[in-house]
Order: structure tokens, then sequence, then C-alpha cells
């Protein structure tokens, strides 16, 4: 048996509402729209994982996801210049990464990051 993917499904009560951050803060593409479910998707493939932890580490809670991207310098400032909520400020980790907590309009923690090279 092989997991072929892992797609977290997050509840909102207007997906529509969904479209200006996941689109415009984080460049994904609308893959399907059923009205009561929006599929975002980026064209990179990468293999499916899951993290189980206790902490968010660094003294952090537990995000709800974790969003890796290629510059996370950038989405950073376009999360700030939109008013989004940061909860952990952008920093660069002792484990290799960079990165920073924001909260999506349905109350949703995301780690948004990218490894640092």
């Amino acid at each position: 048996m092989t997991v072929k993917r892992i797609v977290p499904n997050f509840k909102w009560p207007n997906p529509e509402e969904a479209k200006a951050f996941y689109e415009d803060l984080l460049g994904l593409k609308i893959v399907m729209d059923q009205g009561w479910i929006v599929t975002f998707a980026s064209d990179v493939k990468a293999p499916p994982q899951l993290s189980i932890a206790s902490t968010g580490g660094s003294g952090t809670e537990v995000p709800d996801i974790s969003i890796e991207v290629d510059d996370v310098d950038t989405v950073y400032a376009k999360a700030r210049r939109a008013g989004y909520e940061i909860l952990y400020e952008l920093c660069d980790e002792p484990w290799g990464v960079r990165r920073f907590y924001v909260r999506d309009p349905a109350g949703k923690i995301l780690n948004i990051l990218s490894h640092k090279s």
C-alpha cells in the first residue's frame, strides 16, 4: 500500500472567501471548485508528509499546517501589507528554516517557511 497524497481539509463557512488569502498571498491555483469545497494546489510535486508534534518549536504552539515556499521573506512582506495577523515573527530557526506564523481569515495557524541554503 502506498500513500499517494495527503490533503488537509479546513472548515470554512464560505470557501469563496479563502480565494483571496490562498491565491493572492501564496500563489496557489484553484484546481477544483464545487462551491462547498475549493481545492488549491501548486504545480510542484512533493512526497506526502505528515508531521506529529508536541510543540511548534522555539516556544510556539503547533501550527495547523506548514507551507514551504521558495521565498519566505516575500510572502512575509505580502502578509504584513495585507494586514494578516502575524503570530510569530519572521526568524531563522536553529534547525535550518526561516519561518513565520500567520493566521488565515478562518483562524487556522499557518507556519510559512523556507529551508535555509
